[in-house]
């Protein structure tokens, strides 16, 4: 992310991770037993651009499949150059505002970047995993489980609200 105050939205990623069954990767010395990691850094593409550089560079020799990058602001650059320097590693990028989303997906052509909604970085998340999921039956496993759970959450709203009534359900 490209600041630590776009934590709050992009908690939605680690959210949806975690739902999936991956780790967290703090400890490089000592890493987590789970088969799938996400790690977390704040890299700013206008205040810390060598890292930057050095973060996307080093994406395909890390073992990274996919990348999750958000940031704010009118000029919300990081997602878009991780995806240029991090090329062919796909990323996905969040516009952490409303305002970031020109400069988010504002990529030309042959230079691709996929991204979603402002604020919406579980379904970024979600996206990350199921370009997993095209090799890792596991995690497109886990996938479908999720959803169905999300569909039977649905259901389960829309029995209430009919057996209830609309104040019966608000009142619930």
């Amino acid at each position: 992310m490209g600041s630590d105050s776009d934590l709050p939205t992009m908690e939605g990623a680690y959210e949806a991770l975690d739902d999936l069954g991956f780790a967290e990767q703090t400890d490089f010395a000592d890493p987590p037993d789970a088969r799938f990691t996400y790690e977390s850094y704040v890299v700013s593409a206008h205040r810390t651009p060598e890292l930057m550089y050095a973060y996307g560079e080093t994406a395909t020799a890390r073992g990274l499949d996919v990348i999750v990058a958000g940031a704010g602001g009118k000029s919300a650059d990081l997602p878009n150059m991780t995806a240029s320097i991090a090329y062919p590693v796909p990323v996905i990028g969040v516009p952490v505002q409303e305002k970031s989303v020109d400069s988010v997906i504002g990529m030309p052509t042959g230079a691709p970047i996929v991204a979603v909604d402002a604020g919406k970085s579980y379904n970024a998340a979600l996206s990350a995993a199921q370009v997993l999921g095209r090799e890792h039956e596991v995690v497109a496993e886990r996938l479908i489980d999720l959803h169905d759970e999300q569909k039977a959450g649905v259901a389960d709203v829309s029995v209430d609200l009919h057996d209830l009534g609309i104040d019966g359900f608000r009142d619930r």
